[in-house]
């Protein structure tokens, strides 16, 4: 079976190819989006549309034409936009994932009381992150008629005129009960969201409808998914306690509980994984919201000429000497949730260099998502024994070395750096009638620990006494 699978993230769409469980060819076309001084960012929708159709092409084109069996999407989650469902036109930019713009919404109704209620229901925080604070939002500044929904329905809509979302990606809304996995009448009225406007919650694997933008020949869309749960059903990470990590512009731990809806207690989230026809899984989630870009920052501020200076300059130093990082940039997601945090650099001194700089923005990295993986442990009732991780980030040596360290267990490194598209990939494989043949393969590399734990202990400490007066200062 042959499957075109299409990863639209946040700056760039990534196609790929798949056959006999193969990739065979790949494209990316570019579609990074504009920040604000307000917290605003933001991307054109027909930017988005676009890069889809081109990655898609380029991708087949590169396979030799073929047309394919079916096609799998993955989407960023958490993005929204505004459009008419008659005709399919948007009607606003997209609001980014990153977007913290809704963050008065979400302290007025925390104050209301809503902040625990919501979690209750759907085991989401109450945050501008999420889907619903951006919609109402939104709905305050587009026509009444518009139809206001995550970039996925709108795809799928332009795709082959469905009007649906799969359930991994609308438990990313805070409007779905975590339970049920169905749209909360209480939670939509929180919003005061129309439960009737909203898409159909359909499984990851199925048949959506059929669409003709990649070949005269009508194909079948038959998976659907959020990026980041896409990446843990590649990576394996089916039974309980087995996590990864993506480091793509934000880092994203999340941790497998299986058949178990689960409401963290220790600052992650509960959402769906995927749900199959014979079953649904469930997992716990931790972001990290400036991971890749804060790589970026560093560049922009000329303390990189570009990724590869990670290892190059952080490399050629034992630590950072004090100076500490807080990737806060775009606010702090778990286990903090503090969405109007500013990025920390702290510990400067006149021996402080470049390298020090560089190698404190990999430690505060890996601290925040080590601290997610003992927040994972604690709501699992054991600590993680290994995390898998990919991204464009793995690349660096140095951040695998220190996160392992923190960690205090083995890290895997996913042999390619399409763990989303492989796994949307699987969902349309399974959706079209086939066997997902994607969940054997082989770390390309295990990094182990090589620090003590009273070391790692003491580091951690640290950076999280410094994120926490950071915190302070804010407020």
């Amino acid at each position: 079976m042959r499957i075109l699978a299409i990863d639209q993230g946040t700056s760039a769409t990534k196609a790929i190819v798949v056959a006999h469980g193969h990739v065979v060819a790949e494209a990316e076309s570019a579609c990074a989006p504009t920040a604000t001084s307000d917290g605003g960012v933001e991307v054109d929708p027909e930017l988005l549309w676009q890069s889809v159709l081109a990655a898609g092409r380029a991708a087949l084109e590169l396979a030799g034409g073929h047309v394919p069996d079916a096609i799998g999407l993955a989407n960023q989650g958490e993005t929204v936009l505004a459009w008419d469902r008659n005709t399919g036109q948007p009607l606003s930019n997209c609001i980014v994932w990153q977007d913290r713009r809704s963050a008065p919404l979400c302290e007025q109704m925390r104050a209301n009381g809503w902040g625990e209620r919501l979690a209750q229901i759907t085991g989401l925080e109450l945050d501008p992150y999420f889907v619903a604070p951006k919609i109402a939002w939104l709905r305050d500044r587009v026509d009444a008629s518009a139809v206001i929904t995550t970039t996925d329905v709108w795809l799928l809509h332009r795709l082959c005129g469905a009007f649906v979302t799969d359930a991994a990606t609308a438990s990313r809304t805070l409007l779905v009960d975590l339970d049920t996995v169905t749209w909360s009448p209480e939670a939509c009225d929180a919003f005061g969201i129309d439960i009737h406007s909203l898409p159909k919650i359909v499984r990851n694997a199925g048949y959506i409808g059929d669409t003709t933008a990649f070949s005269d020949t009508p194909v079948p869309v038959t998976g659907a998914c959020v990026d980041q749960q896409a990446a843990l059903f590649a990576e394996s990470c089916i039974e309980p306690g087995e996590a990864k990590c993506t480091y793509g512009t934000g880092a994203f731990m999340l941790a497998s509980t299986g058949h178990t809806p689960t409401r963290s207690t220790n600052g992650l989230v509960g959402c769906v994984a995927w749900q199959l026809p014979d079953d649904t899984t469930w997992c716990l989630d931790g972001q990290v919201f400036t991971v890749g870009a804060a790589v970026t920052w560093l560049h922009e501020v000329g303390f990189i000429s570009g990724p590869e200076d990670l290892d190059a300059l952080g490399g050629t130093v034992a630590g950072p000497e004090g100076v500490t990082f807080v990737p806060g940039l775009a606010g702090l997601g778990a286990p903090f949730w503090a969405p109007n945090a500013k990025g920390a650099l702290t510990g400067l001194s006149l021996s402080t260099s470049r390298a020090h700089v560089v190698r404190s923005v990999i430690e505060g990295i890996a601290s925040q998502v080590t601290w997610l993986a003992r927040a994972a442990g604690a709501d699992l009732g054991k600590p993680l024994v290994r995390l898998r991780v990919d991204g464009g980030l793995t690349r660096s040596h140095v951040l695998l070395q220190t996160q392992a360290d923190l960690l205090q267990a083995p890290v895997e490194v996913y042999p390619s750096p399409n763990a989303t598209a492989l796994g949307v990939a699987a969902f349309a494989q399974l959706g079209a009638g086939g066997k997902a043949s994607l969940h054997s393969w082989k770390p390309s590399a295990v990094i182990e620990p090589r620090i003590s734990i009273d070391e790692a202990n003491e580091r951690l400490d640290a950076w999280r006494a410094v994120a926490q007066a950071t915190l302070q200062l804010d407020a």
